[in-house]
């Protein structure tokens, strides 16, 4: 696999609250179940208590496969311990850590926020560059393998905390209309990881510094995929009164929910050239 790289100046390939990339499930769907659901422990023997366990893990991974076989994607049996472990560590939004930014700037008109120019400061992101047949495949076996990092597969053998948003690095040919196959799925390392980040047991993650950005995000809703992309990149593009300033052939998609939800919440960021 040709990883290349992922940093996000686009130099060479590979939310506002929420991780969304269509066939996986994320931290919005898991929510859907309550915490008594997940755990009844407490009040019976070690044994109930661990037949309560696999029992979780085996029901939100059958959840998993039944959405993810909708977008042709196969969630193999070996995703129930991080599915639960995510699903566990996360009863609730404060758990989740926002990948930090300043802002510079916002555009509006009659009211209606049409972008806003963001600074993000350099730090160390999880990223594997995935070449599937569709771009949902590559996002969602590349958040899977991420998701690993997370919960289980680093140096620490434990859960690293998750934040927002998984973002996804796609490049595109110079006029903007074709998405190359190659994608980048990254995660942001929480502030506790961010001076000494565990080393992933996959070799095909890579850990990179990746520099202070300016980009200019628009927000946009509902699904991505190729042609969704497309247009979002043609529609922040008439709106910014200089695109020459960003690179032109290297986009970040941004989630922040669940792909099962009716009004998914995205953003499309644009990267001023360095």
């Amino acid at each position: 696999m040709d990883r290349g790289g992922c940093q996000m100046n686009g130099g060479g390939g590979g939310d506002r609250s929420g991780a969304d990339q269509p066939g996986v499930i994320t931290l919005e769907d898991l929510e859907s179940f309550s915490e008594d659901q997940l755990s009844d422990s407490g009040n019976g023997s070690l044994e109930e208590e661990a037949e309560t366990m696999e029992e979780d893990e085996d029901r939100l991974l059958h959840y998993w496969q039944d959405v993810a076989r909708g977008h042709q994607v196969e969630v193999s049996q070996d995703m129930a311990e991080p599915i639960q472990q995510l699903t566990s560590n996360n009863q609730g939004r404060s758990q989740r850590e926002l990948v930090p930014f300043t802002l510079l700037a916002r555009r509006e008109k009659c009211g209606e926020l049409l972008y806003e120019k963001r600074q993000y400061e350099k730090g160390h992101w999880a990223c594997i560059t995935m070449r599937e047949d569709t771009y949902e495949q590559s996002i969602c076996y590349g958040f899977m393998r991420i998701m690993k990092y997370i919960c289980q597969q680093n140096s620490l053998g434990g859960y690293l905390g998750m934040t927002l948003p998984i973002v996804t690095v796609v490049r595109t040919n110079e006029n903007q209309s074709v998405i190359s196959r190659d994608v980048t799925v990254a995660y942001f390392l929480p502030n506790e990881h961010q001076a000494q980040p565990p080393p992933p047991t996959d070799s095909e993650i890579l850990i990179e510094i990746w520099p202070a950005t300016t980009v200019y995000t628009r927000a946009f809703t509902g699904p991505t995929n190729e042609v969704t992309i497309i247009n979002q990149i043609n529609a922040l593009a008439e709106l910014l009164d200089s695109p020459g300033v960003c690179i032109s052939d290297s986009f970040i998609v941004a989630g922040y929910t669940n792909p099962a939800h009716s009004n998914r919440q995205n953003e499309i960021w644009f990267l001023e050239r360095p």
